[in-house]
């Protein structure tokens, strides 16, 4: 049985979870943001690009997407809210969740852009979370 208190125990570890792994790409450690997907992982996160398969493939297509920033002092910070879990009866939990990406330059207003939608099924490997699987959809 669901109670208030599992359903706010679960809430506060995936925002946990979340922290550390939008931590990991805004510092560009790559391969410990991939480290927070299971090994056979997708994720679809540009508009017209397809989805990277496995954490290897994940790896290389962020080294690939980051290479237009390699030049670009700014620092992103991606902001989760509004997570919406739904736990699952095979024990994945299906999460929905609005991020914002703040995109600051040295002397310039932080910028949001782009809004998108996260949808994420994450599951327990030896007791930790991990996404299996990531669609980011793009408002506007």
């Amino acid at each position: 049985m669901t109670t208030v208190a599992s359903r706010t125990e679960l809430y506060a570890e995936v925002q946990q979870f979340y922290a550390d792994q939008m931590q990991r790409i805004d510092d560009r450690d790559i391969t410990g943001y991939a480290e927070t997907f299971t090994e056979d992982a997708e994720f679809e996160h540009t508009p017209g690009r397809p989805p990277a398969r496995t954490r290897a493939g994940i790896v290389a297509d962020l080294v690939e997407f980051h290479k237009r920033f390699e030049t670009d002092p700014m620092q992103r910070r991606h902001w989760f809210n509004m997570i919406n879990l739904r736990p699952q009866e095979d024990g994945t939990i299906v999460s929905t969740a609005y991020c914002l990406v703040v995109k600051i330059r040295p002397g310039s207003a932080p910028e949001i852009n782009p809004s998108t939608v996260v949808h994420d099924v994450l599951v327990r490997v030896d007791g930790n979370l991990l996404t299996r699987s990531r669609r980011v959809t793009h408002d506007g």
